[in-house]
């Protein structure tokens, strides 16, 4: 292009010195600066879309990388739901586990409180008709105890 415009520089100080040029001189010259014009533009579209398909590969990248980063937090997110999911199944377990155990002591303690109350009924009434009997023998004998 700098050498075009060097010979367009030549050719318009002979233009101004030479009554005899010939304008059609000028005009190639013109045709030529076009050419060079298209070359310059077609040159800077090739390189326009080759920064965008470099751009888009760039992209794509970019976007396989988060795919395979999201996949990954997910399968790690996954397993740590799985984790928490078997950890409050174990402690359910455990607390079903333990009012299980619970119930059962309880039921043990009621029977066992049961049956000390019906013995403490048994002894007592017991202790009731052995102190009836005395009383018994004391009225039919005629002994009276002196409390």
């Amino acid at each position: 292009m700098e050498a075009l415009l060097s010979q367009f520089s030549f050719l318009s100080d002979q233009a101004l010195q030479d009554k005899n040029f010939d304008p059609s001189t000028i005009e190639d010259l013109m045709k030529l600066f076009e050419i060079e014009s298209y070359k310059a533009w077609a040159a800077a579209e090739l390189e326009q879309e080759r920064e965008v398909e470099e751009a888009e590969a760039g992209m794509e990248e970019a976007e396989e990388y988060l795919d395979s980063v999201m996949e990954n937090a997910m399968d790690e997110f996954r397993r740590f739901e799985q984790e928490l999911e078997k950890m409050a199944k174990d402690e359910m377990e455990n607390l079903v586990q333990t009012a299980e155990r619970a119930r059962k002591m309880g039921n043990l303690m009621e029977k066992g409180a049961s049956i000390a109350s019906k013995k403490y009924i048994e002894a007592a009434l017991n202790s009731a008709t052995a102190s009836m009997k005395s009383a018994w023998k004391g009225i039919s004998s005629g002994k009276v105890h002196p409390s």
